[in-house]
């Protein structure tokens, strides 16, 4: 299973392991006690000190197990790999974040075309026997088994798998059966009671729970879910297990936590259940999911790039690079742009951008709202259709050292440019100085400074030269490109 950067899965399988949280808003009518006895507040502080907090009282976890818990399933797998890693092996690079797919101690299989075996969790969804989990869990398998709470068995079809946001829908044969009530995530606020509900290293029928740490998460590699941040324990077999609120309703799907040792370490990731339901909803109609592409990478604004770029504050999404051909290029943004909302909705965080695109649907029309070189205009984008699995991509002596940046450069060879498609761009050869600082490298090549393109090494002086103290340089390394912000002494 592929190792995913910074993250891991919950399934419990053969090698790997998966986590996820969720939350939910509480119900003031049931949670809220009376409020605690307060000294008062002096006249002259009164305006300025906040009324204290209410007391909370503790959710019913006993409830909500009670009436839930019948809904919530175990899933076994089998499947093959080529080349099977050996149990509770951690990803490889030392990735804190990875997917939990195997993780029961069952003895390492020898490499070749081996059988092998995983367990994660799902909730049902439907008394006729529609079952959700992660995609993870079951996107290699052979035959798949749900195991009910009452310890019954079926066979599950696999009606459809989404990679893209890590969600599953099984079907089994049954009807009558226990099902979960779905909550709304948008209601979802951070200190409010979770609880996870799930088959950790296949001990069935296990809760655990914790508060939601933080909303809107951007992982890498996943950039359709606005993942739920919890301190919920999850552990290998969680993966596809339920989040519930403090209502009992479900909203999120245990799907990663982020782990140094392979298990958890109070860092779980569940994607929000609305995001869920938009891909169960258009696999159980068409039996495949399709997403929207606006075809643009872009980045996290820090206060540095803010700065360079002429903004009141670190908020909105940087576009480092705009494929050709997409959505994004044919509405007419460029790198340097900062999209600051979309169809009216505010962007905070580069990750906002994403998600917004991942709810709407090919050939949907939006209205971007962006600050080009300090000036606000608004562009209309045609949505297309991501294809499947689709992800987004770009010897001379040095010149001369450029002083106060601190980089030798040199123009690329031709044959250079033939290789990286590049038109323009200046190689650095050498590092030190506010550059190092910044953490440019040798080989990168730098696209352009404040927004302006850079082909040869006079224009990189002009534009260094100035009175700027903070440059935002676009820097291409390997396949990505990413603006990196420098302060000049």
């Amino acid at each position: 299973m592929k190792a995913r950067s910074l993250i891991v899965a919950l399934a419990a399988a053969g090698a790997v392991t998966a986590g996820t949280a969720w939350g939910w808003s509480l119900n003031p009518a049931r949670w809220f006690g009376s409020a605690a006895t307060t000294p008062p507040v002096p006249a002259a502080d009164a305006a300025a000190t906040p009324a204290p907090v209410a007391t909370i009282g503790a959710p019913d976890y006993r409830a909500i197990f009670q009436r839930f818990g019948p809904a919530v399933v175990g899933i076994t797998v089998e499947g093959s790999t080529p080349a099977a890693r050996p149990q509770n092996a951690p990803d490889p690079g030392g990735d804190p974040f990875f997917r939990f797919y195997r993780g029961l101690p069952i003895p390492p299989m020898p490499r070749g075309d081996a059988p092998t075996y995983g367990q994660g969790s799902g909730f049902i969804v439907s008394a006729d026997g529609v079952v959700l989990t992660n995609a993870h869990v079951v996107r290699d398998a052979r035959t798949v088994t749900v195991k009910l709470a009452d310890r019954r068995e079926f066979e599950a079809r696999v009606l459809g798998v989404d990679a893209a946001t890590d969600v599953a829908v099984l079907r089994i044969r049954a009807s009558g059966l226990p099902t979960v009530q779905l909550g709304d995530p948008s209601q979802l606020a951070v200190g409010d009671y979770v609880l996870a509900i799930g088959s950790p290293f296949g001990f069935e029928q296990s809760a655990t729970s914790g508060i939601v740490s933080a909303k809107g998460r951007a992982l890498p590699g996943d950039a359709y879910v606005p993942f739920i941040q919890t301190d919920v324990a999850v552990n290998p077999g969680n993966s596809g297990g339920p989040l519930f609120d403090a209502s009992g309703r479900v909203i999120g799907i245990n799907s990663q936590i982020y782990s140094r040792t392979g298990g958890y370490q109070g860092l779980s990731f569940a994607i929000p259940i609305d995001v869920a339901v938009r891909i169960r909803d258009q696999i159980l109609a068409t039996g495949s999911v399709r997403h929207a592409r606006l075809g643009v990478t872009v980045q996290e604004l820090n206060q540095g790039l803010a700065e360079s770029f002429g903004l009141d504050g670190p908020n909105g999404a940087l576009v480092s690079s705009v494929a050709e051909g997409s959505a994004g290029e044919k509405a007419g943004l460029r790198a340097g742009d900062v999209v600051l909302s979309l169809d009216g909705v505010r962007i905070e965080r580069s990750g906002d951008l994403a998600a917004m695109v991942g709810k709407a649907k090919p050939g949907d029309r939006v209205v971007m709202e962006v600050i080009r070189q300090g000036k606000r205009q608004k562009l209309t984008a045609v949505l297309a259709e991501a294809p499947a699995g689709s992800e987004e991509l770009a010897q001379h002596a040095p010149e001369r050292s450029e002083a106060r940046l601190g980089i030798a450069v040199r123009p690329l060879a031709p044959q250079e440019r033939e290789v990286t498609h590049l038109r323009g761009g200046l190689v650095v050869e050498q590092v030190t100085g506010a550059a190092a600082r910044a953490g440019i490298e040798p080989g990168d090549v730098i696209l352009s400074v404040n927004g302006t393109a850079v082909a040869t090494v006079e224009q990189l002086r002009s534009l260094v030269n100035g009175d700027a103290r903070q440059l935002a340089l676009l820097v291409q390394r390997g396949d990505v490109r990413i603006f990196v912000p420098v302060r000049l002494g």
